[in-house]
C-alpha cells in the first residue's frame, strides 16, 4: 500500500512527464537544418532550396543551410539524404532526377530506393515546359502538329540536351500518345539546342519555359502548347498539350522536399505546415515567377502519390523507347 507522501510524489512525477513530453515534441529543431541540392548553385532546385532557407528557417528559429552536392543525375546527393540520421536535420530538396527519371535511366546504379528510401514532406513548387516550333514550320497547334508528321515523309526533326533529357523524354511520351514518329538531334547544351531551333536548323523542342516564353513573345518561336496539366497563370493564352489533342499529356519538373525515410511524422508534419505557410504568400510567389516557376504545396501524402505516379509513368517512357543515358 502507499502512503501519501509516495502517492504525492507519483503525482507530481506524472503530472511533469505530461508537461515534458509535449516540450519534448515540439522542441525540433534544436540546431541548423541541412538541404542537400542535388545540382551547383544557381537553377531551379538550388533556387527553391535557398528559398525555403530564406522564409522558412527564421519561422522555425535555426538556421537552414544549404549544401550543394552535385554529380550522378543527382543520385550523389539522392543517396547522401537516404543515408543520413531519421532526425529532421537533414533534407533533400529534389527534382525529378533523383526520384523519378534518375533511377529509370541508371537502375544500376541507384543505391537507393526511390519510394522506400524517403519521407516526402511537400511538393513545392513546378515548372512546365513549352512545345514551341520555328515559325518557317508550317504548324501552328497541336493537332495540326500531329497531323503533318503522320503525313511528312522524311520527318519533323526535335532537339534535346541528349538521351534521358527532359525534352527527349516529353518527346518520346509525345510519340507514344500520339503514335507520330520523329526524329531526335541531341545537343551538347540547352543554348546549342535553342540556337538550332531559333535558326530554323531543326523544327520543334520543349524548351525551358522562361527562355522559350521570352522567344516566343519576341516572335523568334511558335508556342504550339504547354506540358502542364493546367494553363499557366506565366501565359494563360497558351493552351496545354492535354488540351490541344493529346489528352492526359503532362510533363513538369517537379520540386520537392523530402527527408529519410522513417523521420518521426511530427517533425514531417511541422516542416510540412510551415513551408506550406511561408512559400505561398504573393511576395514568393511573384519572386518564383522570375524564374519560371509556380509555388505549389501538398501534404505528404499527396506528394508520396504524385511521386509513385511519375515513376511509372516515366519508366514506362524509358523502357519502351529503350533509351540509356549517354547514347
Amino acid at each position: 500500500m502507499i502512503n501519501s507522501s509516495s502517492f504525492w510524489v507519483v503525482v507530481i512525477a506524472a503530472l511533469s512527464l505530461s508537461v515534458i513530453s509535449p516540450a519534448l515534441g515540439q522542441a525540433y529543431p534544436v540546431k541548423p537544418i541541412r538541404i542537400i541540392v542535388p545540382n551547383p548553385p544557381g537553377g531551379g532546385t538550388d533556387t527553391m532550396a535557398r528559398l525555403v532557407a530564406q522564409k522558412v528557417g527564421p519561422a522555425l528559429g535555426q538556421q537552414i543551410i544549404v549544401d550543394n552536392r552535385p554529380g550522378g543525375g543527382g543520385r550523389i546527393a539522392a543517396e547522401l539524404v537516404a543515408r543520413a540520421p531519421k532526425d529532421g536535420y537533414t533534407l533533400l530538396q529534389a527534382s525529378a532526377s533523383p526520384l523519378i527519371t534518375g533511377p529509370a535511366l541508371y537502375p544500376d546504379l541507384t543505391n537507393y530506393d526511390p519510394l522506400k528510401d524517403f519521407a516526402p514532406i511537400t511538393l513545392n513548387g513546378t515548372t512546365a515546359y513549352i512545345l514551341a516550333a520555328h515559325p518557317s514550320v508550317p504548324v501552328n497547334s497541336v493537332k495540326n502538329l500531329i497531323q503533318i508528321a503522320r503525313s511528312k515523309k522524311d520527318g519533323l526533326t526535335y532537339g534535346s540536351t541528349g538521351p534521358g533529357s527532359s525534352a527527349h523524354l516529353g518527346m518520346k511520351l509525345f510519340e507514344s500518345m500520339t503514335k507520330v514518329s520523329l526524329i531526335h538531334v541531341s545537343f551538347k547544351g540547352s543554348s546549342q539546342a535553342m540556337v538550332s531551333l531559333t535558326s530554323g536548323e531543326i523544327d520543334i523542342m520543349f524548351g525551358n519555359y522562361q527562355a522559350t516564353l521570352g522567344l516566343v513573345r519576341a516572335g523568334r518561336l511558335r508556342a504550339l502548347g504547354q506540358s502542364s496539366p493546367n494553363r499557366s497563370s506565366f501565359a494563360p493564352d497558351i493552351p496545354t498539350i492535354s488540351e490541344s489533342g493529346v489528352p492526359g499529356f503532362e510533363m513538369r519538373q517537379l520540386y520537392s522536399i523530402v527527408a529519410p525515410a522513417g523521420t518521426p511524422m511530427e517533425i514531417i508534419r511541422r516542416l510540412n505546415q510551415e513551408i506550406a505557410k511561408h512559400l505561398t504568400t504573393e511576395d514568393v510567389k511573384k519572386q518564383m515567377a522570375g524564374h519560371g516557376i509556380e509555388i505549389s504545396v501538398s501534404t505528404p501524402e499527396e506528394l508520396g502519390k504524385l511521386l509513385s505516379s511519375q515513376l511509372v509513368i516515366w519508366t514506362k517512357v524509358i523502357r519502351e523507347a529503350g533509351i540509356k543515358a549517354g547514347n
